[in-house]
C-alpha cells in the first residue's frame, strides 16, 4: 500500500493530540502534528489517570517511561471538608490493577506530555510543526483535506483530526457553539514535598468536599511534589463575564473556605494565587465528523473535571481511533464514521455524569447530604460497582470481571 494514501494531520499538540499522532503512526500513517504555540509544551499541575487511560498508555508503549515519574496511590478517599471525617474510600492498589488490567496513577501533566512528545519525536512517521494557528480547513474534491495556517503555511493530507481541546478552533467547522462556564473556578499547583505540613497519608488521593467547593490532594513526580487543586463556586460570577477576572478571586476563595477543617485550610494557604482556571465544558453534539475530518478528545467532548475522566476519555478515543485506522486502512471516512458512532454514546454518558457528580459532591441541601454520606459510608473499599462504568474502559462490560 502506498504511503501517499496514508497521510494524516493532527491539529493540536497537547496530550490528546500527541497520543493520537502516536497511535496513528503506529498503524502506518505518516502524521503531521500542527501546534499553534511557538513551542509544544504542557502547563498545569497534576493529572489523575484511571485504568481506562493507563490501559491505552500501555498499548502505546509508553508506560515504562511513565512509571519512572508517576505515583501509584493506594486509595481514593472522600472526606468531609468541614468535619474532617472520612466518608468513603476505594482501594486502587493491587486489587484494582487485577480487576482492570492496569494501574491508577497520578503524575504531573508536564511529565505525561513530555513522554508522549519524546515518543512522537522518536517515531519516524511523526512530524511536529509549531506556530500553526489554523485559519482554514478545506475538503478537496478527491476527499483529501487542506489546512491553512494564519502565517500562510499550507498542509495537505488524506485526513485531518482536530485535537485542539476545550477552546477548539476546528470544532467550529462542524458546529457553532461556545464553552459553557460552570461558575466554578480552580486554583492549582504543586509544591515541594519538604514544604508541606498537616496533610494526610501520602499513599492516598484525597478529595475534600463541601457545599459548592472541594479540594483535591495527591503527590506527583515520584513523591517529590504535592499537587493540590482548590475549587469553588463564585457568588460573583454572572453569565456573560466568563473571561473577566473579578470573580473567583483569591479573596473569595479564602472566604469560602474559612469554616473548613484545619487540613483544608492549610491546603488553601499553600495554593498559588497567581493564576485561576474558570471551569468550562460544552454540551454533547450530534456530529463529530465530516468526510475525512473528525474531532477527538476535548475538542469533541470537553467535560468538567469531577470524575477525573477528561484525559482518560481522550485516551479511549485514541485507542479506538487506532483500531479503526487499522481496520479501515485508507478509508478514513468510514474509520471516522465508525469511531464517532461507537464513541459518542459513551463520552456523552461521561460528560453528563461529570456534571451530576459535581452536583452530588457540591450539594447544599442538608437532608440530601445526610443521605449521600450514609450511602458513601456503606460502601466498602472493594466496591467497584460505581467506577466499573468508567475505569473499565470503552468495552467495560466485556473487560471487567465480577
Amino acid at each position: 500500500m502506498s504511503n501517499e494514501k496514508k497521510k494524516m494531520i493532527i491539529i493540536g499538540g497537547g496530550i490528546g493530540g500527541l497520543a493520537t499522532a502516536l497511535g496513528a503512526a503506529q498503524n502506518g500513517n505518516d502524521v503531521k502534528v500542527l501546534e499553534k504555540a511557538p513551542e509544544i509544551k504542557e502547563i498545569g499541575a497534576g493529572i489523575q489517570l484511571a485504568a481506562n487511560g493507563t490501559n491505552v498508555l500501555q498499548k502505546l508503549g509508553v508506560m515504562d517511561k511513565i512509571k519512572e515519574v508517576a505515583v501509584f496511590p493506594k486509595r481514593l478517599v472522600l472526606m468531609n471538608a468541614f468535619t474532617g471525617e472520612e466518608l468513603s474510600a476505594l482501594d486502587i492498589d493491587s486489587t484494582y490493577r487485577e480487576r482492570y488490567g492496569a494501574p491508577y496513577i497520578v503524575l504531573h501533566r508536564s511529565d505525561l506530555h513530555r513522554i508522549l512528545l519524546e515518543a512522537c519525536e522518536e517515531h519516524p512517521k511523526v512530524e511536529l510543526s509549531t506556530n500553526q494557528y489554523i485559519k482554514n480547513i478545506e475538503t478537496k474534491s478527491n476527499g483529501d483535506v487542506k489546512v491553512t495556517a494564519k502565517n500562510g503555511d499550507s498542509h495537505e493530507a488524506n485526513a485531518v483530526i482536530g485535537a485542539d481541546g476545550l477552546w477548539s478552533t476546528t470544532r467550529g467547522y462542524l458546529i457553532d457553539d461556545e464553552p459553557i462556564c460552570s461558575g466554578y473556578v480552580a486554583y492549582r499547583g504543586a509544591i515541594p514535598m519538604e514544604e508541606v505540613t498537616n496533610i494526610g497519608n501520602l499513599d492516598d488521593v484525597y478529595m475534600w468536599i463541601g457545599p459548592d467547593m472541594h479540594v483535591v490532594q495527591y503527590p506527583v513526580r515520584k513523591g517529590e511534589l504535592y499537587n493540590q487543586v482548590v475549587v469553588f463556586k463564585s457568588k460573583n460570577y454572572q453569565p456573560g463575564n466568563e473571561l473577566a477576572d473579578d470573580w473567583g478571586t483569591p479573596e473569595e476563595m479564602d472566604e469560602v473556605f474559612s469554616g473548613t477543617c484545619d487540613k483544608v485550610q492549610t491546603a488553601v494557604s499553600y495554593i498559588s494565587r497567581q493564576k485561576r482556571w474558570p471551569m468550562f465544558d460544552r454540551k454533547p453534539i450530534d456530529k463529530w465528523s465530516e468526510g475525512n475530518f473528525t474531532l477527538i478528545g476535548d475538542a469533541a467532548h470537553p467535560m468538567l473535571q469531577y470524575l477525573a475522566q477528561g484525559a482518560c476519555q481522550a485516551l479511549e478515543d485514541v485507542s479506538f481511533m487506532a483500531d479503526m485506522l487499522e481496520k479501515h486502512e485508507t478509508n478514513y471516512e468510514k474509520a471516522f464514521t465508525e469511531f464517532e458512532e461507537e464513541r459518542k454514546p459513551r463520552t456523552t454518558f461521561v460528560q453528563e455524569n461529570a456534571r451530576v457528580w459535581g452536583e452530588i459532591i457540591h450539594g447544599k441541601n442538608k437532608v440530601n447530604n445526610l443521605l449521600r454520606n450514609a450511602i458513601l459510608k456503606a460502601r466498602t473499599e472493594h466496591d467497584y460497582q460505581y467506577v466499573d462504568q468508567y475505569h473499565g474502559g470503552h468495552f467495560q462490560s466485556e473487560e471487567v470481571s465480577h
